[in-house]
């Protein structure tokens, strides 16, 4: 397993078999480990951005899905300052 990844059912019981959730993120887990706001996170299943499939009323993100899209993901940089307004020149 790459070392970016966070295992969360690493304290399983021996011999304790597998829960499907195991293969899921929730939209909590997913909010955690991007520290990003619960409905931000929401926003961003509910929009497709990241990865996910309602089963019932709960939203679920397949773990490899999530790695795979996390792996696309770039970084837009922040925007060049334009020049300044009018009266934000600093010019009284």
């Amino acid at each position: 397993m790459p070392d970016n990844v966070i295992r969360l059912d690493a304290h399983r019981p021996p011999g304790q078999h597998p829960r499907v959730d195991a293969l899921v993120y929730s939209v909590a887990e997913v909010a955690e480990l991007l520290n990003l706001a619960l409905g931000g996170t929401y926003a961003l299943v509910r929009s497709g951005d990241i990865p996910a499939r309602k089963l019932g009323g709960r939203w679920v993100i397949p773990k490899q899905a999530f790695h795979d899209w996390l792996e696309t993901v770039t970084i837009e940089p922040d925007p060049e300052p334009g020049p300044p307004l009018p009266g934000q020149d600093g010019l009284f």
